[in-house]
């Protein structure tokens, strides 16, 4: 799809924002332009020249209202306050009064330097699911008060501002983001209390699957993305993290402080934290499970113990297991109890009182089946298909990828020496070991 077609896409969705409005679109006024440009009083006089313009951009509004100007007056840069306002035009700021109250600017909570900390930085464009640059932002009236309401990143703007004084001033309307759509990345931009600074973009951020929260991490400066993961709750991001490839996933980890990279890996499902952890150094690996809970730590030490190449190494150990005497309403119940892993399970063993195996009924049978039906029951009219297909730990993956296949499965057991189930292994983790060249093929990501 054409850039031009995107943004026509995006207007349409965006159609009830404010930069829908006619009235906004044709009253935009551009940060570049506006930086540089006079500020006059009423008589016409000059006041002196905007070096920046602060708004409060973590509150709670859904367009940050400009809460005044920096000038520059002779040697002197001083705060303009934004009710001494009287219309702010392309390149030019007009004053209500001949007589101003200019004051020394002191940041407040919220407050950010909208040429100095979002022009030219990292935003994330959450309609779009992609990270770009502000190359300019718009101004406009809205009710009492003059908003931020969108930003442009189109590359002719970069260009636009590159030219004459007058090529400046002139916003690009077709080519604008509505801010609602925009997460922006300023951690240094505010001294507010972190709760200010969040609400905004957390909201947004939250709406994202973790597959595009994967693409987003893997496209963001490490600064950014080290603040993106503080804003996640641990679940999430580690969803994430699942969803990234593996070398920028290493590139995280070790960016991350280890106590933070160390409860990401214990969020993370055991076989995705597994490869996580085997990319690593035996220092760095060792420096994470060292701080992890004693319970994770020791269940990932059993897995880092099989080679990679095997069934053992690829594996995941969260495993739902019933006995013949439950029902299936019962079986159901503890399904929903694990409902966050919904993603690592697509069947449930059957074990006997020693834990060996007995039968794995797969998810869609047990959906179609009455909720008082005996788990035994099930396991009788499996048999007439035979045994269940398992592997060994010690398995190679070649081998657990032609049986995964001549079962028509999607996951296949592994079991000891003594038949009991120690993990299962998924088919998007074959495919994810046995072709790494070709990247992560995720099928979650794309079922999602």
């Amino acid at each position: 799809m054409s850039t031009s077609a995107r943004f026509r896409d995006r207007r349409v969705h965006l159609e009830r924002r404010a930069t829908a409005s006619k009235a906004v679109r044709t009253s935009l006024v551009s940060l570049a332009g506006l930086i540089g440009g006079p500020v006059t009083n009423q008589s016409g006089e000059e006041v002196g020249r905007v070096v920046d313009v602060v708004a409060r951009l973590y509150g709670v509004d859904s367009y940050p209202p400009v809460t005044g100007l920096i000038l520059r007056i002779g040697r002197r840069r001083t705060f303009l306050p934004a009710d001494a306002l009287g219309k702010v035009n392309a390149g030019h700021v007009r004053l209500r009064t001949a007589r101003v109250d200019l004051r020394d600017f002191a940041r407040r909570p919220g407050e950010v330097l909208l040429a100095k900390d979002v022009l030219d930085h990292q935003l994330v464009d959450v309609d779009g699911v992609q990270v770009t640059r502000a190359a300019d932002l718009y101004l406009a009236p809205l009710v009492d008060q003059v908003v931020l309401v969108g930003v442009d990143v189109s590359l002719p703007t970069l260009l636009r501002r590159l030219g004459p004084r007058r090529w400046q001033t002139r916003p690009t309307p077709e080519r604008v983001l509505d801010w609602q759509a925009v997460a922006p990345f300023a951690e240094q931009a505010t001294e507010g209390p972190p709760e200010v600074r969040l609400r905004a973009s957390r909201a947004a951020l939250h709406r994202l699957r973790p597959a595009d929260l994967a693409d987003i991490l893997e496209d963001l400066g490490r600064t950014e993305r080290q603040q993106l993961l503080g804003w996640l709750e641990p679940e999430q991001a580690a969803d994430a993290l699942e969803e990234m490839e593996p070398a920028e996933l290493e590139n995280l980890l070790r960016e991350a402080q280890p106590e933070h990279a160390a409860r990401l890996i214990d969020e993370m499902e055991p076989d995705e934290a597994t490869d996580a952890l085997r990319d690593l150094t035996r220092e760095e690996r060792e420096a994470l499970l060292a701080r992890m809970p004693k319970g994770g730590a020791a269940e990932l030490r059993r897995l880092l113990a099989h080679r990679e190449d095997t069934a053992g190494g690829a594996m995941t150990t969260l495993l739902i297991t019933t006995r013949r005497d439950e029902t299936v309403a019962e079986v159901r119940g503890r399904l929903a109890e694990q409902a966050e892993h919904r993603t690592e399970i697509d069947a449930v063993a059957v074990v006997d009182g020693e834990d060996r195996l007995l039968c794995d009924i797969a998810l869609f049978d047990l959906a179609v089946a009455e909720d008082t039906t005996p788990i035994a029951d099930l396991v009788a009219w499996r048999a007439q298909f035979g045994p269940p297909d398992t592997v060994q730990a010690d398995t190679s993956l070649a081998e657990a990828a032609d049986q995964l296949v001549a079962a028509r499965a999607s996951s296949l057991l592994v079991v000891d020496d003594t038949d009991r189930p120690i993990g299962r292994i998924l088919a998007d983790d074959l495919l994810d070991a046995m072709l790494p060249e070709r990247g992560r093929m995720h099928f979650r990501r794309f079922l999602q």
